[in-house]
């Protein structure tokens, strides 16, 4: 006789880890606890969503959709009609999470550092918000952990502009977020009162944006330093993975990433490219990288990060009239543009295409999508296209890693997303 069972199902997310360097990592002893999981059938590489940010492929896993229905293209907007750039946080989303109280369907999720939660608001269970989160208070929910966690002196975030310093500065920052994970993991797992727990750890992307030379090159000075960071990881890892042995069936482990990591050739600033070109005017000096107030009103286009070009940001009318037009122009500038003689840009997507059903206002009208090795930048205050900047690794669309003990294998986040609401319940 067959009867319905709730599924407990841990899900792990890990940052920018890519498939194949998680498998190399753990033929070599570095990541140890992952070996027999990413070697088996049931590890495949998918593919982030566009742009392959980390706030657009966490919103899409948490709401089993894509950007063209949560709203969600990076970690900055523009508005056409406000004519202003804001912040993305979990204010706009427009798709409800798999765990709101109105779709969880019962399930009590326990969830820890997922992005793109921040202000934290009410869900079925509890929540630490993950980056961008500013103020522990507002990062959590239900508001009676916050106490509990201010003792515990929990850190939302790595402080990462001490890396563009010096990358070594990374360590003992990454060191204070991993002890904060822990605890966190600690407090929320002890009474297994859940049905979902999502853990995400962060820091193997934070490590990678400044290290992953180091983490690749075995000369290199700081290479000892990041398999040091990443048995650390691996330790938690372990003692993770033993605690869902614990579990009694039936049960579910899922690890997934949002986005692969490969090594920096550039950045490549797109602001730069259409200044150059003649499509970005500024009528004053940028004060910083997101100044909008120093663009001057016969801008016919302008990029934010990563690879979004708006068209006619100011001029409705020409909007209308010409933007198939002035799309062509700059597609054929884009994907003509090299450096160091290799081409850039592999396609450039226009908003019809990989955003059929958006009806957002900050929709962008051009999605580029570079080569391996190139980070698209949309600074207002950078004169060159080419450069570096203190960085030294770069999301990558593929080689995301993903496992399920179930077997499963999604083809992007929203697809991840989908699966895990879909197994809320399996007959047994």
């Amino acid at each position: 006789m067959q009867k319905n069972h709730s599924i407990r199902t841990l899900i792990i997310g890990l940052d920018g880890m890519p498939l194949s360097l998680a498998q190399d990592l753990s033929e070599k002893g570095i990541l140890n606890s992952l070996n027999p999981l990413l070697h088996s059938n049931k590890a495949v590489a998918i593919k982030s969503e566009l742009p392959y940010l980390s706030p657009v492929n966490w919103t899409s896993f948490f709401t089993g959709t894509g950007p063209e229905n949560h709203g969600v293209f990076g970690f900055t907007e523009y508005s056409f009609k406000k004519q202003k750039i804001f912040f993305s946080d979990s204010s706009q989303i427009k798709a409800q999470p798999i765990f709101h109280p109105n779709r969880a369907n019962g399930k009590f999720f326990k969830i820890i550092n997922l992005p793109h939660t921040y202000p934290a608001f009410p869900i079925s269970g509890q929540l630490i918000s993950g980056f961008l989160s500013l103020d522990l208070k507002k990062a959590i929910f239900p508001p009676p952990l916050y106490p509990i966690l201010k003792a515990q002196k929990y850190t939302l975030e790595a402080n990462t502009i001490l890396a563009l310093q010096n990358p070594a500065n990374i360590f003992p920052e990454l060191k204070k977020t991993l002890t904060s994970r822990e605890l966190a993991f600690n407090l929320f797992w002890s009474d297994l009162a859940w049905d979902i727990f999502i853990f995400v750890l962060t820091e193997p992307d934070r490590l990678f944006h400044f290290c992953y030379d180091a983490v690749i090159n075995q000369e290199h000075p700081l290479h000892q330093n990041c398999l040091t960071f990443l048995k650390n990881l691996d330790d938690l890892l372990t003692k993770v993975l033993n605690k869902f042995k614990e579990l009694p069936d039936p049960k579910r482990l899922i690890l997934v990433a949002d986005h692969g990591f490969t090594a920096l050739k550039t950045e490549v600033d797109l602001n730069a490219l259409l200044t150059q070109r003649g499509f970005l005017k500024f009528k004053k000096p940028p004060l910083n990288e997101w100044d909008l107030d120093c663009i001057h009103p016969l801008t016919k286009a302008f990029a934010l990060d990563s690879g979004r070009i708006y068209l006619y940001p100011f001029d409705p009318t020409a909007r209308k009239l010409g933007k198939q037009s002035l799309a062509q122009q700059i597609k054929e500038i884009l994907l003509s543009m090299r450096y160091q003689g290799e081409k850039v840009i592999s396609k450039v997507l226009e908003k019809r295409e990989l955003y059929p059903n958006a009806s957002f206002d900050h929709t962008p009208d051009l999605i580029c999508v570079p080569r391996a090795g190139f980070d698209l930048k949309g600074k207002f205050d950078r004169k060159e296209i080419f450069g570096h900047f203190g960085r030294t690794g770069v999301h990558l669309e593929s080689d995301v890693l993903f496992f399920d003990s179930f077997g499963e294998k999604p083809i992007t986040l929203r697809d991840v997303g989908k699966l895990v609401e879909k197994n809320y319940e399996n007959k047994l």
